[in-house]
């Protein structure tokens, strides 16, 4: 059961960003700080990159842990609330997520992808 009002929810939901995540732009900050310069949320290649270094083919997405799937096999028994929008939702977002870097391999690319708790703890 949820915990919110539909209303709430909606709200919630609403404030979810695809682009300029605190854990995108805190490791783009990194990054930047260091030296490396980057092109954002690239939209020529396969799943939008959040960050790309075009000259080394390099692709790098930062993830959150809940909508691509982190520990999926524990973390799903944890969905309580709307499960059958949620799982089948997650599920696609992770097939998603591998077919973008197969496509991008397959191009050339080198892919990264960094979960927001690895941002946030040892950037």
């Amino acid at each position: 059961m949820d915990n919110l009002t539909p209303a709430q929810r909606r709200k919630n939901m609403q404030a979810i960003r695809s682009t300029e995540t605190s854990i995108e732009v805190k490791l783009r900050k990194a990054l930047w700080k260091k030296g490396y310069r980057y092109r954002k949320n690239y939209k020529k290649l396969p799943g939008k990159p959040d960050i790309v270094f075009p000259a080394k083919k390099l692709a790098v997405f930062c993830d959150s842990e809940f909508f691509h799937g982190y520990r999926w096999k524990e973390n799903k028994k944890k969905i309580k609330s709307n499960k059958n929008y949620w799982i089948p939702k997650i599920e696609n977002n992770m097939k998603r997520d591998k077919l973008n870097k197969k496509k991008l391999n397959k191009d050339g690319w080198k892919v990264l992808r960094f979960w927001s708790r690895q941002i946030n703890k040892d950037l």
